[in-house]
């Protein structure tokens, strides 16, 4: 039986995605990616030649497959296009058979990005992290029914009536904060001569997936960011703008949840975060130190350095139960193998009592404290194994306390960022 897989990250984002996403897509007909915009970073090595997605989804890089961005994905046109011909620097062609976006997909427009910005210089010590470029107050817009969308673009009238419609509120704020305001007519003829280039990828984008489920296509969906960056269940007000859990790929695609048969998240062996917010196994030592340079912390977008910490158990196992996961693909073990021993979360302490679940409110997520279970190190190479019977014996006992903590099957083990490096012990698509 065919099975379309959604792939999610299950802690902050930034697990490894990227080269598990490629090894899947060698797998799927098409590539959908469903919620967030060029924010998300996803760095494939594919025969040692390295490319850095932002908006693109993970297919795009290979042939044969068609790479589509959903309703639920934010475009910034300007920058789609930039990427697109970035990539096709690198030898990758894209084009209306092998490319598709939403008509139904807002587009972020220089005022958001602005607004971005000035919101996080105005914040001081309490910004959230963004990456300013205009995604949380595009979809600001979208639920306030006053976006522009990729299919406005095809009559000038009602583009004129929508950008007058957007500028009204948003003019109305730059006003206020002493702004410039933005002139409908100059962005008007700027989208405008886009709107061409962006158009010939435009399609009814829930009726080919209709389409490909009738024809019994593979179908990947693609998350970006992380289940802890969701902007109901995650450390909130420190998320991401959107739906990150696996149910969004349906209500981001226009395919019904019950074309979704396999949820796969991808965990790193560790814990890492961009950004502020709270991060109860944060290692602000030289451990932490370590794990960075060892693992590459730096972020695809921003090349921000990314905060590192023991693997937290207990935020995975919320995020499986929230998300419904079925097997983890654990990412980054070879980057344990230096340490004399390796810790696990199991549970919180809050005012002098234990919890097993992350706290609602962001004053007690910030107060938590966590309280760890503690493994031998196996201070040997796992980088390039690709057979389980071949790790260490102490990396052995650690991947099964993690699996047997988190309550999810460990479906494969990632040992370096080259996709061969891979321990296979489920196929996601054909389980």
């Amino acid at each position: 039986m065919k099975n379309n897989v959604v792939v999610v990250g299950s802690q902050w984002g930034d697990e490894g995605k990227g080269k598990i996403v490629d090894w899947l897509s060698s797998e799927a007909d098409v590539v959908v990616r469903f919620q967030g915009g060029h924010n998300a970073g996803h760095t494939l090595v594919i025969d040692k030649k390295v490319f850095k997605l932002r908006l693109l989804p993970s297919g795009i890089v290979r042939k044969g497959k068609i790479s589509i961005l959903g309703n639920g994905v934010v475009i910034d046109p300007w920058a789609l296009l930039s990427e697109i011909e970035e990539i096709k620097k690198q030898g990758v062609d894209v084009n209306p058979e092998n490319f598709m976006i939403s008509e139904s997909a807002s587009l972020i427009l220089p005022f958001h990005q602005e607004m971005d910005e000035i919101r996080e210089d105005a914040a001081g010590k309490g910004k959230i992290g963004t990456t300013r470029r205009g995604i949380g107050p595009c979809y600001e817009d979208k639920v306030g029914r006053r976006s522009i969308r990729v299919m406005d673009l095809r009559s000038e009238s009602n583009l004129d009536k929508r950008l007058e419609n957007v500028l009204q509120h948003h003019n109305a704020i730059r006003r206020g904060l002493n702004k410039k305001i933005f002139e409908k007519n100059e962005l008007k003829k700027k989208l405008l001569k886009i709107a061409p280039e962006i158009l010939k990828f435009a399609k009814p984008v829930w009726l080919k997936l209709d389409q490909f489920n009738n024809d019994r296509k593979k179908i990947l969906f693609e998350g970006a960011q992380g289940i802890l960056l969701d902007v109901d269940h995650g450390t909130y007000p420190f998320v991401t703008s959107s739906n990150t859990v696996p149910a969004t790929a349906a209500t981001g695609s226009g395919s019904g949840p019950d074309k979704i048969n396999y949820v796969l998240g991808i965990t790193k062996a560790y814990t890492t975060r961009v950004g502020s917010g709270p991060f109860p196994t944060e290692l602000e030592n030289e451990i932490g130190e370590n794990l960075g340079r060892r693992g590459k912390e730096f972020g695809t977008v921003t090349a921000r350095k990314r905060r590192c910490g023991w693997f937290d158990g207990v935020l995975v196992r919320q995020a499986i139960k929230i998300s419904g996961i079925n097997g983890i693909a654990l990412t980054k073990l070879d980057v344990l193998d230096e340490l004399d021993e390796i810790k696990i979360c199991v549970e919180y302490e809050l005012n002098g009592k234990k919890i097993g679940y992350l706290p609602a409110a962001s004053e007690d997520q910030f107060n938590i404290k966590p309280v760890y279970k503690t493994f031998p190190g196996w201070k040997s190479k796992t980088e390039g194994i690709r057979s389980f019977k071949d790790l260490p014996d102490n990396a052995k006992k650690y991947i099964h306390a993690l699996e047997d903590f988190i309550g999810a099957r460990i479906s494969s083990i990632s040992t370096s960022p080259e996709r061969e490096d891979t321990i296979l012990v489920e196929d996601p698509f054909n389980n």
